[in-house]
């Protein structure tokens, strides 16, 4: 059987995502202090300035020192994000992306105002990048394909929901720990938990393809039933027998 890398061509949202963020990459290489004040998710100017934009955002800006940022992202976003897509259908990918990605937003915001030193410095320091909205991908991809295989460090096969579960004590711990060497895992964590809350709140997104395709055979069945006069029996020889 031959191995295949990734999910396919992309899909219409996650195109339109990627290539935003290229094109607001392509203007912080202009002017990356203006886009991080302006477009980044800065607590202290979103309360005192209300700049409330920024939530959304910060999702689109990305470090401008280095491409390694942005490309795993957005590769990530692509790997992820294309079945998502697929399995949902593109409205309710997109309002999945943009509630977690705000919400992971909203928790950085609302963490910066606890008396510890990292929150201090996330008060006034810019968080940019969509890695919030990327790990409540790969939480939704996990739930939806938990047995779909993913390697590890790029070595180790293992299961999604495997790979779901080390990925959030990796975070839960970078969060407990003093040290956050220039990364948002409170973003990362706020992704996550919201990601969590909304697919397991009544208003998350279904199987919506398969619910709907299931519901279309149904009703092909009850037709070609009601044309050729054929009832349905018991349920233990439905299969076998018209009568």
């Amino acid at each position: 059987m031959a191995s295949t890398f990734g999910p396919g061509p992309w899909s219409p949202a996650v195109r339109a995502i990627i290539l935003a963020n290229i094109a607001v990459y392509l203007v912080t290489l202009a002017a990356p202090v203006w886009v991080y004040s302006i477009f980044g998710l800065t607590p202290r100017l979103v309360l005192t300035e209300g700049r409330v934009w920024q939530v959304v955002t910060y999702l689109f800006v990305h470090d401008a020192r280095g491409v390694s940022h942005i490309l795993f992202n957005m590769l990530y976003v692509w790997m992820f994000g294309t079945e998502l897509e697929r399995r949902w259908g593109t409205q309710a990918f997109v309002r999945y992306y943009f509630i977690t990605g705000v919400g992971a937003g909203l928790v950085v915001l609302v963490a910066s105002l606890l008396p510890i030193a990292s929150a201090q410095l996330s008060y006034v320091v810019p968080t940019i990048g969509a890695s919030g909205a990327v790990y409540a991908l790969l939480l939704g991809w996990a739930v939806v394909f938990p047995h779909r295989q993913i390697l590890f460090m790029m070595i180790f096969p293992m299961s999604a929901w495997v790979f779901a579960v080390i990925m959030g004590a990796i975070v839960f711990l970078n969060v407990a720990g003093t040290s956050g060497g220039g990364v948002s895992h409170m973003a990362h964590l706020g992704g996550l938990v919201i990601g969590y809350l909304y697919l397991k709140g009544p208003g998350g997104p279904r199987d919506l393809k398969l619910r709907l395709q299931y519901r279309l055979a149904r009703w092909r069945m009850d037709r070609m039933r009601r044309k050729f006069n054929v009832h349905q029996g018991g349920r233990d020889d439905w299969e076998r027998r018209l009568h």
